[in-house]
């Protein structure tokens, strides 16, 4: 059976009262590792004029702290105007 752990979404614009959650994630992330389950983490930035969340190049377009720096998961960046195209 082939097994990831798939991390969505877990941006700083989304997270900041999140911290019971993202100790949950740190924790699944860990067990993963662990195991020998590869991570793969998924995030968008927002390419629609004016916006202000995702907005690439900021703060809350980041990974939330604490799923940074990941050696050997695999990143993917969505870069999109709408998160649902």
């Amino acid at each position: 059976m082939n097994k990831a752990l798939v991390v969505i979404d877990i941006q700083n614009d989304i997270t900041k009262n999140y911290k019971e959650i993202i100790e949950n994630i740190t924790t699944a992330i860990a067990w993963a590792v662990v195991g020998g389950v590869p991570v793969v983490y998924i995030w968008h930035e927002n390419l629609s004029p004016g916006t202000r969340r995702f907005k690439p190049g900021t703060q809350g377009a980041e990974l939330a702290a604490g799923l940074k720096n990941r050696i050997g998961a695999y990143l993917y960046e969505i870069q999109r105007k709408c998160a649902h195209q």
